[in-house]
């Protein structure tokens, strides 16, 4: 179970890193959106799965 929150909190830091940069630097990537809502998914899952 720790290694599920481990990764729960890495794929949480990642999308915030993600999130923040695209505020500041304007790419565009097609589907950003999609991913980045599955990708705050997966993270929330294996929060939840840990505790």
């Amino acid at each position: 179970m720790k290694m599920t929150k481990k990764l729960g909190m890495t794929l949480l830091g990642t999308w915030l890193i993600v999130t923040g940069l695209l505020q500041v630097v304007s790419i565009p990537i097609p589907a950003i959106d999609t991913l980045l809502a599955l990708l705050a998914i997966a993270a929330g899952a294996l929060i939840l799965l840990g505790k």
